[in-house]
Formats: C-alpha cells, structure tokens, sequence
C-alpha cells in the first residue's frame, strides 16, 4: 500500500505540475481571469494532498488500515474537488454545461477534510 500511496501523491504532483502550467499559458487566453484563478485553485488543492499522500505514504508510526483509510478519502476528493473546479472553470469552452455536476465539488471537499481528520485523530490517540 505504501507505494500505491506515494506513486499516487507523485501521479497527483506531476499532474498538478501539468496543469498548472496548461492554465498559465494556454488557458490565460481563453479563460476569464476569475476561471482562471478557479482553474489554479484547483491546481492548489491537488498539489497539497500530492504532498500529502507522499507524507502519509512515508509515515511510519501509521498503521496500514489508517493509511489506507485517509488514500481512499484524500483519492476519491482530489478527483471529486480538484477535478470538477477544472471542469467548472473551463466550462465555457464545451458543449456541456458541466455547472449540473458542480454539487460534488463540495462532497469532494468534505472527503479531502474527512482524509485530514483521520490523520489528526491518529496522531492525537498515538501515546507519546
């Protein structure tokens, strides 16, 4: 599991890299500065839990049920959060109004909160 988790951190990492790049350049000219700002929160967002997956992955004093418990919560929030703002912000470039999918932008925020709090609940039962 622990590879699994760091591989994804560095999937998440390099991917935020490419995007993050991707909106600079190619999306500043077609993207209102407010959607281009969304487009790098985004960006943001992801690049935070990549570290954080990394972090997890390497953590030694985490069992592995903890570990992988907080990789499904960070994985399946980075997808729901960082993915559906890239599709809100560059919503006017397709045919598809993707604002009807915009209710899981939250429930992949409060999944990225729930990976956070199991960390902090884990460290703060871990005797010292």
């Amino acid at each position: 599991m622990t590879k699994k988790i760091i591989s994804t951190g560095a999937i998440f990492g390099v991917l935020a890299i490419i995007l993050g790049a991707f909106g600079a350049h190619a999306l500043k000219k077609v993207l209102t500065p407010e959607h281009l700002v969304t487009f790098e929160t985004g960006v943001r967002y992801q690049m935070y839990h990549a570290l954080f997956l990394i972090l997890i992955g390497t953590l030694t004093d985490l069992d592995e049920k903890t570990k992988k418990k907080i990789y499904y919560l960070i994985l399946s929030g980075v997808l729901l959060f960082s993915g559906s703002i890239y599709l809100l912000a560059t919503n006017d470039l397709t045919p598809f109004d993707f604002r009807t999918i915009g209710f899981i932008t939250p429930i992949g925020g409060f999944l990225l909160i729930l990976g956070w709090a199991v960390f902090l609940l884990n460290i703060l039962k871990k005797k010292s």
